[in-house]
């Protein structure tokens, strides 16, 4: 009886855990922070905000980290820092210049999408995971430099500053970002508010530093 009573314990003590272990693709509700990482601050000079951390329902965030956010860092050679907001047009052309957003890459959690007559539809599903396709109307942490290139040729997609890391602005001009910018008037209502703070600061500082004038 007491044998029985000690298998009956061992098998309660070793039970399995019931949860899941977290897997590659745990979305965060902050940044990856850790060494190497870059500061998420996003063009404007604010915390960067989310891009998009479940892409069409896959469980996967978008990013160099995949965790939604457009962090950067030493390992981010690409530099995966704008918020992009696909567009057909876009997509064909970033095939055509060599940057295949359309093709499934399972080894990147990368989900992709692939063609049917000249259009694009969703990938095959060789994997749960990998289950969506970067699609018209997704957004996606695309390369900084494969964004000044869409620029030079015409063909850049709308991007969502607040969700742009500043590192971007090594490779686009902030006008040129807040020209194509889907919060565009927010962000130059930002930009003028802490323009008028600054000045003000200034005069602040002016008059203390030289109190007779």
């Amino acid at each position: 009886m007491q044998f029985i009573i000690l298998v009956a314990s061992a098998a309660v003590a070793f039970q399995p855990p019931t949860t899941a272990p977290r897997r590659a693709t745990k979305l965060f509700e902050k940044p990856r922070e850790g060494p190497g990482i870059s500061v998420p601050r996003n063009v404007l000079g604010g915390d960067l905000e989310c891009c998009c951390a479940d892409v069409r329902g896959s469980g996967i965030g978008t990013g160099f980290y995949r965790d939604g956010h457009c962090s950067t860092g030493q390992d981010d050679e690409g530099r995966h820092t704008v918020c992009i907001e696909a567009t057909a047009d876009f997509l064909e052309f970033s095939a055509s210049v060599g940057n295949d957003l359309s093709t499934p890459n399972p080894q990147w959690m990368f989900p992709g999408a692939r063609r049917r007559a000249g259009a694009l539809e969703a990938a095959p599903r060789p994997h749960a995971s990998f289950t969506t396709q970067v699609m018209p109307g997704d957004q996606w942490c695309l390369c900084a430099a494969r964004y000044a290139q869409a620029v030079q040729a015409g063909k850049q997609p709308k991007v969502h500053l607040a969700r742009t890391h500043e590192r971007t602005l090594d490779h686009v001009p902030l006008e040129v970002l807040l020209e194509n910018g889907v919060d565009a008037d927010a962000a130059r209502a930002q930009l003028e508010s802490v323009d008028e703070q600054r000045q003000a600061l200034e005069g602040l500082f002016s008059r203390v530093a030289n109190p007779e004038e």
